[in-house]
């Protein structure tokens, strides 16, 4: 079972057991996080589709920890005018693990008997 997911203006497909880095979350390590924008669910037999969300569709996960990427060094020059600066950041993140996907089962439309 997958799903297309939204977390941090970011589109991930995840499955249960999937560990990744997302941007920064404000939540504590250990604590749990569900996401309700999903985009698609598929259970290997049905995929549901939204339009543009699936109703009742979340996805669980477990935030293990904060941490930094990796250094990003930016390096700026104009030549012949003696201009030369060294930037560089390190992105905040979230390691977070998916523990569960879930969807409702939508309610069964009555006909109208005349």
């Amino acid at each position: 079972m997958f799903a297309v997911v939204n977390i941090g203006s970011q589109q991930f497909k995840v499955a249960k057991g999937d560990k990744f880095d997302v941007k920064k979350l404000q939540e504590e390590e250990g604590k749990k996080v569900v996401f309700d924008q999903v985009y698609l669910v598929n259970d290997g037999k049905k995929v549901k589709i939204g339009t543009p969300l699936v109703s009742g569709a979340t996805v669980e996960a477990k935030v293990l920890a904060q941490k930094k990427d990796d250094k990003i060094t930016v390096f700026k020059m104009k030549p012949k005018k003696r201009y030369q600066i060294t930037r560089g950041h390190r992105t905040h993140l979230t390691e977070i693990e998916i523990t569960d996907i879930k969807v409702k089962a939508a309610p069964k439309k009555e006909k109208k008997s005349e």
